[in-house]
């Protein structure tokens, strides 16, 4: 599966489960509104324990620094591990700045230590594209 068959797929599963209501009618956005996708392949026997992590600690840790994600998923044939998710951001600068401010979140630190306990949940650092809507896009 390519990458632009993985993000062609999120963006119709985005439409599908009417993303729109989760943002809004009246949430409109500045011209440099971006969105994140992030690809996190997890090693053999760590998927389950990532996605814990996530549901359980860092989507609440995420809300704190104005990290809004969209929607998690998993691929249907997930030979290699993978977590995908959606992040929005105001602008690209944002992004960096909360991402920063996530990293240097005491909770996070402690989480991030305890889940890796037996070893580290991720494979290799995330792969994250930003993405910016087109004037057509049902998601600005």
């Amino acid at each position: 599966m390519t990458r632009s068959h993985l993000l062609s797929f999120l963006c119709g599963a985005a439409a599908v489960f009417g993303i729109m209501t989760i943002a809004g009618p009246s949430n409109a956005q500045s011209s440099n509104h971006v969105y994140e996708l992030r690809t996190y392949t997890a090693p053999p026997g760590k998927l389950d324990a990532l996605i814990a992590r996530f549901r359980d600690h860092t989507e609440a840790i995420f809300k704190r620094h104005d990290i809004k994600a969209i929607g998690y998923w998993v691929p249907e044939d997930n030979k290699n591990n993978q977590l995908i998710y959606i992040v929005d951001h105001k602008s690209k600068a944002d992004a960096t700045k909360n991402w920063a401010a996530f990293q240097a979140d005491d909770e996070w630190k402690k989480v991030r230590a305890e889940s890796e306990a037996n070893g580290p949940l991720t494979a290799k650092a995330p792969d994250s594209v930003y993405m910016n809507p087109l004037d057509f896009s049902r998601l600005k």
